[in-house]
């Protein structure tokens, strides 16, 4: 075995100041099922991957250290239909997320996107090829 046996991502962990927000904000905002509700650890799944959120500082094997405010860790991209795009922008908006760009197609990439934040500061992009 060696890590040319990797094939598929299996999860991603987000490190959280404010895990419950970010908690609903998975949950209630994006509408991801829950697979794992615990204190320090909650994992949503994600079509064949699992979305996993816990609080940021030490744990046994390092310390995260802060978050510099203001600076995304990640960006997260969801790929969906085409027409789902403009959908996915008119529910954020009537959910109040503030929106850093609105759908926009970028010709190079074959993709029209829309762009926003968690409540951690990620960058979260929902994007459909055409």
């Amino acid at each position: 075995m060696s890590l040319k046996e990797i094939r598929n991502a299996d999860y991603t962990i987000l490190l959280c100041r404010n895990l419950k927000e970010t908690r609903s904000f998975y949950k209630d905002i994006m509408g991801f099922p829950l697979e794992a509700d615990m204190e320090t650890w909650v994992s949503f799944r994600v079509g064949a991957t699992l979305l996993t959120l816990r609080p940021r500082g030490a744990n046994p094997v390092w310390d995260d250290g802060p978050a510099e405010a203001g600076a995304a860790s990640v960006q997260l991209a969801f790929r969906v239909p085409p027409p789902a795009v403009d959908a996915c922008h008119t529910e954020l908006l009537a959910k109040g997320v503030p929106i850093l760009r609105e759908p926009t197609d970028l010709p190079d990439w074959r993709h029209r996107t829309l762009f926003f934040r968690d409540p951690e500061g990620n960058v979260i992009e929902i994007y459909a090829e055409y």
